[in-house]
């Protein structure tokens, strides 16, 4: 289908020397930059010209859609805090899974995947060991094979394609440039805790507005709700390991194990096995879960963040069916 004339509300040309006239109705133009395929255009550049716009269309399109994700992901079915590689893989899992489910996907950068962008030390190519290359064949993305270990010829081509089939899924929604501030919590005692909560959601805010909390005031978050929140903001830094570092701080946890040192061979399976619910309501997976575990660091392979996230996933959905038997959704 063709794209539909442009429509402008306030004025139309009416010729071809570009002045405008003012119009109480819509005025259909005629779209002059209409093409049916790139080949139309070539050898035509002189009498190029694009669709006529007014500024204020650019502005309504995308702020429109904006307030609309807003107010449609006020309340979710999932929350997934970070965007990185298991962030990513456990969205996959999910929309794959669970079409009916709504999910909001929440990164703190402006772009999306972590560390995923590159190999290790800055280098192009990306490692992953086996069993993780069955994840790239699921996702299509080839690889050259080295026996116990595949390697991407370039990372960027892993996480470009995850990251767009992700996009893909109507029933998810990538908030970029958020910040999670706090969680939301209700209630939960137990008889060996009486001040036991379950995670309820996420507290959020721009990434730009959460790094001048010291030098501004005012500047209070917005939330979604969420039964279900799964955060994979990988190991402590500025934005890392929110999550778990705030269990500690809500007396949830008593205190992290800490990352400890690189050593690929145990903590690849230590991250997958390890994921899961830490708290009702908060599955975290990837190097997150390592600050939680005291796991070791694995460096530039990337298999653990990939499974983790379709463990995560997997861990997810049986909490979902679980709670919704017993009526907590």
């Amino acid at each position: 289908m063709s794209p539909p004339a442009a429509i402008l509300d306030v004025a139309a040309p009416v010729n071809g020397n570009g002045t405008y006239v003012k119009t109480d109705m819509p005025v259909k133009l005629q779209a002059k930059g209409n093409a049916a395929s790139l080949a139309d255009m070539e050898g035509k550049w002189d009498a190029f010209t694009f669709n006529p716009i007014r500024e204020s269309q650019v502005s309504r399109a995308m702020t429109r859609r904006y307030f609309a994700d807003l107010d449609n992901y006020a309340e979710s079915d999932i929350v997934i805090v970070g965007a990185g590689s298991c962030g990513l893989s456990t969205a996959y899992m999910l929309g794959k899974a669970r079409p009916d489910l709504k999910i909001a996907i929440i990164e703190a950068g402006v772009s999306p995947g972590g560390g995923a962008w590159l190999g290790g030390q800055l280098f192009s190519a990306m490692v992953m060991r086996k069993p993780a290359d069955v994840f790239l064949a699921e996702l299509g993305v080839p690889y050259d094979d080295e026996g116990d270990f595949v390697v991407v010829k370039h990372a960027a081509l892993f996480t470009s394609t995850l990251l767009s089939k992700v996009l893909a899924f109507p029933n998810i929604k990538l908030f970029n440039a958020t910040a999670v501030e706090d969680l939301i919590t209700r209630p939960a005692p137990t008889a060996s805790d009486p001040h036991a909560v379950r995670i309820a959601g996420v507290v959020t805010n721009w990434t730009l507005v959460s790094m001048h909390h010291d030098d501004q005031s005012c500047m209070d978050p917005n939330t979604i709700n969420a039964p279900l929140v799964i955060s994979t903001t990988g190991h402590d830094g500025p934005f890392g390991a929110f999550s778990v570092k705030r269990l500690v701080s809500m007396q949830q946890l008593e205190k992290l194990g800490g990352m400890r040192g690189l050593d690929m061979r145990t903590a690849e399976d230590a991250i997958v096995k390890g994921t899961r619910e830490v708290v009702p309501g908060l599955v975290v997976g990837g190097m997150e879960l390592s600050e939680v575990d005291g796991a070791n660091r694995m460096g530039p392979t990337f298999g653990a963040m990939a499974l983790s996230g379709v463990k995560a996933a997997e861990e997810a959905l049986r909490v979902w069916e679980e709670r919704k038997v017993e009526n907590e959704f």
